[in-house]
């Protein structure tokens, strides 16, 4: 099990994330934008986050930016969830230091298998599955 930061302004978004990855018994935290979400990292400890890049008060690269100024948040994976599909976007995200990117609409299974994925290659050990 993993303890998960989900960042998206549409609580519809952070929601169905929850949903899918409750399935696989990860620990949800929901943050509506970067300045919350940037408040609960500086209070706890996540092992991955997802989030939006485009949201009011602090967007998603500024937020990546920011967590990576943090000790505890230099190697933490970052995936970005978005409508975006331009290449100077991610470029930027990349730069900034996001590890992954998903398309919005996001399709649950793929959901899933990027965040497994990301949580492997960072050493995270999972819970065998059923």
């Amino acid at each position: 099990m993993a303890k998960i930061l989900v960042v998206d302004d549409a609580k519809v978004m952070r929601e169905m994330v929850q949903a899918s990855l409750v399935t696989q018994n990860h620990e949800i935290i929901t943050a509506e934008d970067g300045v919350e979400a940037l408040a609960i990292a500086r209070t706890m400890s996540v092992d991955l986050i997802l989030s939006d890049i485009n949201m009011p008060n602090m967007n998603g690269i500024s937020l990546v930016s920011k967590l990576r100024l943090l000790d505890e948040y230099k190697d933490i994976p970052i995936i970005m969830l978005t409508t975006e599909d331009s290449d100077f976007k991610k470029d930027k995200a990349k730069r900034m230091g996001a590890n992954g990117w998903l398309q919005k609409p996001i399709d649950p299974a793929r959901l899933i298998k990027a965040v497994n994925t990301m949580l492997a290659k960072a050493g995270h050990v999972l819970a065998q599955r059923a």
